[in-house]
């Protein structure tokens, strides 16, 4: 019975724990992303989560961290 209680309890997304604490209240100034941007990133997260790098690696001029925090800030 303990095993089975211990299986239920809820667990914490390691994920998204790690990127919210990443985004500092330094770092919250509002990242623009064109439509295009948006649409790519949200169908690259899809497909590869979150690779931040992969997904920069598809956007000129925009880096992980930027595509992190417009991430983080849109979405959670």
């Amino acid at each position: 019975m303990d095993k089975q209680l211990r299986t239920k309890q809820t667990k914490t997304n390691p994920v998204l724990t790690s990127s919210l604490s990443k985004v500092s209240s330094l770092d919250r100034q509002a990242v623009n992303m064109n439509l295009e941007e948006e649409d790519l990133i949200c169908r690259m997260h899809n497909l590869i989560g979150d690779r931040w790098e992969l997904i920069a690696g598809r956007i000129p001029g925009r880096t992980a961290a930027e595509i992190e925090r417009f991430w983080v800030m849109k979405y959670n």
